[in-house]
């Protein structure tokens, strides 16, 4: 038998850490580090990472085998934990509870670390009030081929709408090619209505720059940058300040001064770079909960778009369906039901194909983008009708595990030209299995 490596045994503020395969590379593309080097950067800019973290209860984001393997997510704390650690239950909408670490220090952040968690993904609640989230949180995601300078357009939009609100917002880079805004509020509303607001904000900046911002839901709808106002559902989280992201660069989620916004780049950010910028510069979000403000003139506008018909937009999937919300169906679906009922009701016609397809499954987004290249090269002629907003890339997130699917909508392809829908090419979707169980599980008890 193999011996197993010796743990790196850490000794952080008079608390010992063990890190186990200290020499594992957990990032071996484009740079090379080890899960020590991970945890020595969080421990580097451990002041600003606990900024986003503490005291809240985190959902672990674990990467067993590294930045390139698949993460999964765990909610509930494990059972073998140091006595220090702290926990909260936590209640989902599902019914279900957890028991969930709540990091307080550097020694907590580096064990968690130490499971794999290259990035943060901490609930925007404190321990002592877990009903009433303190941080509306904005999620600014590009489309595919949108340009970062207009993520910076939208943002600097979301800064200017926030101040008139009475409201601060806080930029920092996604650590992909997005930008988040984190708003400190006072915690007195629900998620229900934190997520409310968070609507009325990006319908109201949609109108504000119609070209490059979008708050719909269904991608086959969205253009430029999507305002992701359902990241403020209860049982949602976003990696925080300083969260390391799994790109071959090592790139960070960096805190910026809004100064900084109009020129950065978030290639700049890594784990190499920040943590000397870090220690020059200080954390630009290291006042970010002296003036936690209110959330009623976000309010008062979602009050006004819903008297002018607007109601609730579509929550994720695996909620409850909410008063007022619309049908919880894509459009083209939802034109494609209708369309056959009419035709059914006039005449006995073939049915029209549905214009989405589905390209690729994958844990690998790598592998997926893969996959989407041989289906162009298989379907020159189609491909060549498609938008950038026609290509729709979703990171799919299930009860313990996350992949890639890719869709092609083919609004915009001669009906002559429309491909079939085929096997995906990779086809490696890790629910299927659970779905299955769950649809044989359904079918005996119906039989019993």
């Amino acid at each position: 038998m193999k011996q197993e490596e010796a743990a790196e045994v850490l000794s952080i503020d008079g608390r010992e850490v063990r890190v186990t395969h200290a020499g594992k590379l957990y990032f071996s593309k484009q740079v090379k580090l080890s899960k020590l080097d991970i945890v020595q950067y969080y421990l580097s800019v451990a002041a600003g990472a606990l900024g986003g973290i503490q005291d809240r209860p985190i959902v672990l984001k674990r990467f067993v085998n590294g930045a390139e393997g698949e993460a999964f997510y765990q909610k509930r704390a494990p059972s073998e934990r140091p006595s220090w650690l702290r926990t909260v239950t936590l209640s989902f909408p599902s019914g279900r509870t957890a028991e969930e670490i709540v990091v307080d220090d550097a020694a907590s952040l580096a064990w968690i670390v130490n499971l794999g968690c290259i990035e943060l993904h901490p609930h925007p609640v404190r321990s002592g009030d877990l009903n009433h989230p303190d941080e509306l949180r904005i999620d600014l995601d590009p489309g595919p081929g949108v340009s970062w300078t207009d993520v910076r357009r939208v943002s600097l939009e979301v800064k200017s709408l926030l101040e008139e609100c009475g409201l601060h917002g806080w930029p920092k880079t996604s650590g992909s090619r997005g930008m988040h805004v984190i708003v400190r509020v006072e915690p007195r509303w629900s998620f229900s209505e934190v997520r409310r607001a968070a609507l009325a904000l990006s319908r109201e900046v949609e109108r504000r720059l119609p070209a490059i911002a979008s708050s719909k839901w269904w991608k086959e709808e969205r253009h430029g940058v999507f305002l992701d106002y359902n990241q403020n559902a209860k049982d949602r989280t976003t990696a925080s300040a300083y969260s390391v992201r799994p790109l071959p660069d090592a790139r960070v989620s960096a805190p910026l001064h809004w100064q900084e916004v109009s020129d950065c780049d978030p290639a700049d950010f890594t784990v190499s770079t920040v943590p000397k910028r870090f220690a020059e510069l200080g954390d630009p979000h290291a006042s970010i909960d002296a003036s936690p403000g209110s959330l009623e003139r976000l309010l008062e506008l979602a009050a006004r778009d819903e008297a002018a018909g607007l109601g609730d937009a579509p929550w994720p999937p695996h909620f409850r369906k909410a008063e007022g919300e619309a049908p919880r169906v894509s459009p083209s679906r939802a034109k494609a039901a209708s369309k056959a009922t009419a035709e059914k009701k006039a005449v006995n016609k073939p049915r029209t194909k549905m214009p989405l397809l589905v390209i690729a499954n994958s844990p690998s987004e790598e592998a997926a983008l893969a996959g989407l290249e041989k289906w162009k090269a298989k379907y020159p002629e189609a491909a060549a009708y498609l938008a950038v907003d026609d290509v729709l890339v979703d990171r799919m997130r299930g009860r313990s595990s996350t992949w890639t699917r890719i869709r092609v909508n083919l609004r915009h392809v001669p009906e002559e030209l429309r491909p079939p829908q085929e096997t995906p090419d990779p086809d490696d979707d890790p629910t299927r299995e659970w779905r299955a169980r769950l649809s044989k599980k359904a079918h005996d008890n119906s039989q019993g």
